[in-house]
């Protein structure tokens, strides 16, 4: 049986399971009904979306981690997509996993973004987007969002691509306040975001200093977190949530390993429901 994680683990697992699953009815954002024979789907549904955080509909779980108030880990089919609508006072995180997204918004920038591709809106005193899949697959990103460390900033809009994060963390979002932060994508807010593709049995370091916690999601394949007492193994679209001081070893499964990390000022908050990692051999 599976050990709750006390509030003060170094590493406190989440399962893939114990994310909320939403599907919402085509008409919410102005969508046809869904495709009956299309073998393009993969999904009956046109949007299939795991929230980590309590979210639209769902009010049952965590409500931030941290700075990190929203992970949205989102399916979209062929032709689909999220109409219009707005956001104020948020740092919106957005990295393409699979497929093609593409934006446009109130500040007249749209573009089209592929895998492995980091897009950030700050919504500040308010903008209004879309975000669709015009291509013929479909489109899987991850959307995030950080809260600001104060609200009516101006509106902003960024993306970047071509990160080298083959068995090497690319940082692709770092802190605007920080000077000496060479990120591509900055974010009104105290984080910092990274992602690595690991090849199979490849291993990488990640280190955490007091007083810093971060956010780790596996975003495909599988991967063992190593620390000098515990070991977790997360496969996709499991999560860990990290507090410092910490070293681990990351060692990439038969299949490697796509990671995304978040990390930030060490809160108290987390997940009643996380699971401990188990004690090393």
């Amino acid at each position: 049986m599976l050990q709750r994680a006390p509030r003060s683990a170094a590493i406190r697992v989440v399962r893939a399971e114990s994310l909320y699953t939403s599907e919402p009815d085509p008409r919410m954002f102005g969508n046809q009904a869904n495709a009956r024979s299309d073998r393009a789907w993969t999904n009956d549904n046109w949007l299939k979306s795991r929230f980590h955080f309590s979210f639209a509909e769902y009010g049952g779980g965590p409500s931030n981690f941290g700075v990190l108030r929203v992970m949205n880990d989102d399916l979209v089919q062929p032709a689909r997509g999220f109409g219009t609508h707005g956001h104020r006072d948020m740092e919106i995180v957005t990295y393409v996993v699979e497929g093609e997204l593409t934006h446009a918004d109130s500040g007249g920038n749209a573009e089209t973004l592929g895998r492995g591709a980091i897009q950030f809106m700050s919504a500040g005193q308010g903008v209004r987007h879309s975000e669709h899949n015009r291509g013929a697959k479909p489109l899987r990103f991850i959307q995030s969002w950080i809260v600001p460390r104060r609200r009516g900033l101006a509106p902003a809009y960024g993306s970047a691509s071509d990160f080298d994060r083959i068995d090497k963390w690319a940082k692709l979002v770092g802190d605007a306040a920080d000077a000496s932060d060479d990120a591509p994508v900055k974010v009104e807010q105290d984080v910092s975001v990274s992602a690595t593709e690991l090849s199979p049995g490849k291993c990488l370091d990640l280190r955490l200093g007091a007083a810093r916690q971060a956010y780790l999601l596996a975003v495909e394949g599988a991967v063992t977190l190593a620390s000098e007492k515990t070991t977790a193994s997360l496969t996709t679209h499991d999560a860990a949530e990290l507090k410092g001081p910490l070293s681990l070893e990351l060692s990439a499964g038969a299949a490697g390993a796509h990671l995304l990390i978040f990390e930030m000022a060490a809160t108290g908050d987390g997940r009643a429901d996380a699971v401990a990692a188990e004690p090393r051999a």
